[in-house]
């Protein structure tokens, strides 16, 4: 592989102005097709096969008016007055003549005929329903409503919006975001030592994130996909793409640290080196995100591959792009060399001498920090274990959901209705459900007594509180009965009652040959949420055993793939209590912008492991390929591991501190779902490359010593030979044959 990547790295160097082109093209081509030919991104979670989708499914079918999407429009009189005033009933009745005037929708409730007031008088609710799914209503549609809402504001009122409707879009390019990448370049430019070179991987990852993410537009016209899909794959691939060509970039100046190196040559031999480990790293995290798939959920399947492909792309430029730029730069990436005669390797980590050993000072950090966990693995081990067993405790109460409207920002009308609601007529009001009878099958004259049993049965329940009457689509086939537990959306009763109704409320139903459902948003969540917890074991099962081939091809080694599984899964585990830790128990919620304590993403996990495993292994191939490049041509196990933590631990560090730069931008998005994404991936990069890498890896493979590198001999005959450390590469010019 070393001689291809070689080869692709001088032709890309020689053929610049050709290769810049093509990228250019199929950027321009990129976002023509993402801004023209885009399709419409989804808000809904929809999982085919659980009993919430099939009921959603049938509704749509059967009764499309109960199936279309609610807007919740909610009133609260002045502190002292009540809505029962008149200056009160003119305001409600005008803004709901308002909103009954907002394109699509069908029809309004009637407060007076709803009664759907609280006890006190001072909060009431009217349902606008529309025509269409609320994934399907424009924008300028939820626009208006929020305007229509002006009679009541103007009176004094507090009106706000709820319903699945008044789901808020999707927004990137905020301050944070932006800070992230200014981050990202600052930290650039202190590992390069140069300002034109800390430009080349930002300028490569927003051509790459460009391609990639404009094409992702363009397939939404053709296939579903959600608005998270979309940001995911900016996120990931921003940040690969910069660190990817951080890693090409770093190796040819440390090449060019030697005043004899020329420049095309190191060109074809960083895109040779660093270019496999980028080419192993990428190809990892492609496969991690493509394994979602293996949850048979289509909205992950598509945000999995949707990342993956942009992923592709990132190392495509990498090996491309990166070295035809690089070509252009020519000797202005040169380290000016020091007093002395030294080469200006303060930028990377030096250049080495004929003997191989590093040619910067003992006192260098990567250097002094590699012989402290060597002199030191088993106290560095125990304290790294027990710290982020500690960080992962809280994980043991993981639970799992869909975020509602409380999750929305605190100063959001989603959120504010969701108070309001939660005031006026209890915690279990947010977590209405929905009880689908399809008498399809049941003789017309038996259906209305098998409901008022089905009803009979709900109302007997402890944990119900209101049942609502009972709504019949027009051939009176399917019937609707709402159901208002007294425990909220998030509350383990709620998920019991699910439970529980499912098998006690529809027997009337099965008994008489129909079929009864138990749906509806919250539903809906505890569903999607059992069936990716059952996806989880298998998911995790690909990712460990993916790991294990891959490295023992890239390693020739059994026991570094053992130990790069078992810190990753040391990694997740502090990962998810840390996230449990702020988002489910609402710890640092100032800090965060956190509006509640909620249970965490249901999908998130899954997201977590398939994305951290390709980032963790990522550092791992950077890190490990340079101790086994040493021990390849020294022997000396101790050694090997000092010099890839010299040699590597800053740019791994750097590579680090870009991608949490990029994730932690994303945290202050009002979205709670990419809120706690970008939470979970940046707190997962920070303990993995610092505690896990850079810290446990030294120490283990110091204790493993030359052990670490062995192979069996009928394994070595078995596994191919991919040559990460450029051995087949031809004599560097000048040098009588000789390689390093």
């Amino acid at each position: 592989m070393a001689q291809r990547l070689y080869a692709l790295g001088r032709w890309a160097a020689r053929r610049r102005g050709r290769v810049l082109a093509v990228w250019l093209l199929l950027l321009a081509v990129a976002v023509g097709l993402g801004t023209t030919l885009n399709g419409k991104l989804s808000t809904e979670f929809s999982v085919p096969g659980i009993e919430s989708q099939e009921a959603q499914d049938l509704l749509k079918e059967k009764f499309p008016e109960a199936a279309g999407g609610t807007a919740r429009v909610v009133f609260e009189a002045p502190k002292g007055d009540k809505l029962t005033g008149a200056k009160e009933q003119r305001a409600i009745g005008a803004t709901l003549k308002k909103v009954a005037e907002v394109p699509g929708v069908l029809k309004v409730a009637d407060l007076t005929k709803t009664g759907t007031v609280s006890k006190d008088r001072t909060i009431a609710y009217a349902d606008a329903v529309f025509g269409k799914p609320a994934q399907d209503v424009p924008q300028s549609a939820k626009d208006k409503l929020d305007d229509a809402l002006d009679p009541a504001r103007d009176a004094g009122l507090k009106a706000e919006l709820g319903g699945t409707v008044s789901a808020p879009p999707v927004e990137v390019g905020g301050p944070a975001e932006v800070i992230g990448i200014v981050i990202a370049f600052v930290v650039l430019a202190v590992t390069l030592g140069s300002l034109l070179a800390a430009g080349l991987p930002l300028l490569t990852a927003v051509i790459g994130v460009g391609v990639g993410v404009m094409t992702v537009q363009f397939l939404s016209r053709f296939i579903e996909m959600t608005n998270t899909a979309t940001i995911l794959a900016l996120m990931i691939g921003l940040a690969v793409g910069i660190d990817y060509a951080l890693f090409l970039v770093s190796r040819h100046r440390e090449q060019l640290a030697d005043p004899d190196e020329d420049v095309h040559d190191s060109i074809g031999r960083a895109t040779a080196t660093a270019g496999s480990a980028v080419t192993f790293a990428g190809v990892t995290v492609i496969i991690a995100l493509a394994a979602l798939a293996s949850a048979g959920i289509p909205f992950l399947t598509v945000m999995g591959l949707a990342a993956a492909g942009t992923v592709l792309v990132a190392v495509l430029v990498a090996l491309t792009l990166v070295p035809a730029l690089l070509g252009f730069l020519g000797e202005r990436l040169r380290p000016k060399a020091k007093q002395g005669g030294t080469a200006g390797a303060g930028d990377t980590e030096g250049a080495a001498d004929a003997t191989g050993k590093a040619g910067r000072v003992p006192g260098a950090w990567g250097l002094a920090w590699g012989r402290l966990m060597t002199r030191f693995p088993i106290p560095v081990l125990v304290v790294c274990v027990v710290g982020m067993l500690a960080l992962a405790v809280p994980a043991k109460s993981l639970r799992l959901g869909l975020p509602s409207n409380e999750t929305q920002p605190t100063a959001s009308t989603q959120h504010k209705s969701y108070e309001l609601l939660q005031e006026g007529f209890g915690p279990g009001f947010n977590a209405t459900l929905l009880i689908a009878v399809d008498g399809t099958k049941v003789p017309a004259k038996e259906r209305e007594g098998i409901v008022k049993q089905v009803a009979a049965t709900v109302q007997k329940d402890p944990d119900v509180a209101t049942l609502a009457p009972p709504n019949t689509n027009k051939d009176g086939t399917l019937t609707v009965l709402g159901v208002v537990p007294k425990s909220g959306p998030d509350d383990q009763r709620t998920t019991d009652l699910v439970h529980r109704l499912r098998d006690e409320a529809t027997k009337p139903v099965d008994r008489a040959g129909g079929t009864a459902y138990v749906a509806g948003q919250t539903a809906a969540g505890i569903d999607v949420s059992a069936k990716l917890s059952g996806a989880l074991p298998l998911f995790i099962a690909i990712i460990v055993v993916l790991a294990l081939l891959l490295l023992m091809i890239a390693f020739r080694s059994v026991l570094v793939p053992l130990k790069a599984v078992l810190g990753f899964l040391l990694s997740i585990a502090a990962s998810l209590g840390a996230v449990v830790w702020v988002f489910q128990y609402g710890h640092l919620d100032g800090i965060f912008q956190v509006a509640a304590a909620a249970p965490i993403v249901s999908f998130l996990p899954v997201l977590l492991i398939g994305v951290l495993f390709g980032l963790a292994m990522d550092y791992e191939v950077f890190l490990v390929s340079r101790m086994r490049e040493h021990y390849h041509h020294h022997r000396d196990a101790r050694a090997a591991v000092e010099h890839g933590v010299e040699r590597s631990g800053r740019v791994v560090t750097a590579a680090a501190l870009i991608m949490a730069s990029v994730f932690g931008g994303f945290i202050f998005n009002h979205d709670p779902i990419i809120k706690s994404i970008g939470f979970a991936l940046t707190i997962g990069v920070l303990l993995d490359a610092f505690v896990v890498r850079l810290t446990v890896v030294p120490a283990v493979l110091a204790l493993l010593g030359r052990y670490a590198w062995a192979l069996p001999r009928w394994l070595d005959k078995a596994v191919p030979n991919v040559d990460i450390e450029g051995d087949s590469l031809p004599p560097r010019p000048g040098t009588g044959g000789a390689k390093e």
